[in-house]
């Protein structure tokens, strides 16, 4: 008796040992669009610190950042995009373009809620290729052979392994970006190895502080590593941003976020919008011209629950562009569509 009596005790505590903890995660189930909780094994997600980053409180999740002083943090965007164009015969040219900037960021000191943190500027890639050619510029390969592809090389080549110091608070707005130029006279530089005329190389300069500068960087950083609005939202609540599509401030694109997920170690959120299409017409006697264009986006971008920290994003982007020219009796048209992926830290998909 005693041993069947020490087998059943085996036999329940082995049934108690075997029954696995749950934990309750939040998110919009796929097929009715509602908000749902639901339990999942404890040891299929990530553990979620006690007083989060990205946090739910009485149903409005609310984002910050949480990151440790001595950590780095990774930050690679790429880019595919791959066009092809359909001409008025029928026939069709393709051509793939690429880009990869590698950087990230490193905590040096935490002041009450400012981060002081290193930019790392690692590395920048760019290809392009087209009817069985493929031409690269990688700052971490040897200088190209084609001429051509030399100053550009040698520019990227200068702006990769700077630092910038950047100062940023806890609620992802970015204070300052300083140290830009120490990075411009390095560029200056390099450029009279293989630009010998002083005008054209300060012209290639003036041109890159416009195109990398405190403003617009801090404008990349705030589009990337804040998504959720200030005001917090709930986990199937929709909201939508819009910026500029051309110089004129006239075509807007719309980019349609929801919360789909929180409570796994992950806050998903999913991307929809674009631009409508939109056709221009212009008449000049018997003649006709016209241009209709769209853009569609969708995807998803994927921060740490813990730290804040944007872990991964896909989106993709369709862009439809058609040009007809009629004379009233027969018309041509020029066909141009592009499908691109935009990614941030694609390794992490």
């Amino acid at each position: 008796m005693k041993n069947i009596a020490a087998l059943a005790l085996i036999s329940s505590l082995a049934v108690v040992s075997c029954k696995k903890e749950t934990t309750k995660v939040t998110k919009v189930d796929p097929k009715t669009g509602k908000t749902v909780t639901v339990e999942v094994p404890a040891d299929s997600v990530a553990k979620v610190e006690a007083n989060p980053a990205i946090k739910d409180s009485a149903g409005v999740v609310t984002q910050s950042f949480k990151l440790e002083k001595g950590k780095t943090y990774p930050l690679t965007t790429y880019q595919r995009d791959t066009k092809t164009m359909t001409d008025p015969q029928g026939k069709t040219m393709n051509g793939t373009s690429e880009a990869t900037d590698e950087m990230s960021f490193t905590v040096n000191d935490i002041k009450g809620n400012v981060y002081d943190m290193t930019l790392n500027l690692i590395g920048k890639r760019n290809s392009q290729s087209s009817q069985g050619k493929t031409l690269v510029v990688d700052t971490k390969l040897p200088e190209p052979k084609e001429d051509d592809l030399k100053m550009i090389w040698n520019i990227n080549r200068a702006l990769t392994g700077n630092k910038l110091n950047m100062k940023m608070d806890t609620k992802g707005n970015v204070i300052s970006i300083t140290g830009f130029d120490a990075v411009y006279a390095k560029v200056g530089s390099s450029l009279s190895k293989v630009v010998k005329d002083k005008n054209q190389r300060e012209s290639v300069v003036a041109s890159l502080k416009e195109s990398f500068n405190e403003k617009v960087l801090k404008d990349q950083f705030n589009k990337n590593l804040t998504i959720i609005p200030k005001k917090g939202v709930k986990v199937g609540e929709k909201w939508s941003s819009s910026e500029n599509a051309d110089p004129t401030g006239s075509v807007k694109v719309t980019s349609n976020y929801v919360l789909k997920s929180l409570g796994n170690g992950v806050a998903e959120i999913s991307v929809t919008g674009g631009i409508p299409k939109k056709t221009e017409k212009k008449a000049q006697g018997p003649m006709t011209h016209s241009l209709s264009s769209e853009l569609s986006q969708n995807g998803t971008i994927k921060f740490d629950e813990n730290t804040g920290w944007i872990t991964n994003q896909n989106i993709s982007v369709k862009t439809t562009q058609i040009e007809t020219i009629s004379d009233g009796k027969q018309s041509q048209s020029m066909k141009s569509v592009s499908n691109s992926s935009v990614m941030v830290n694609p390794s992490a998909k």
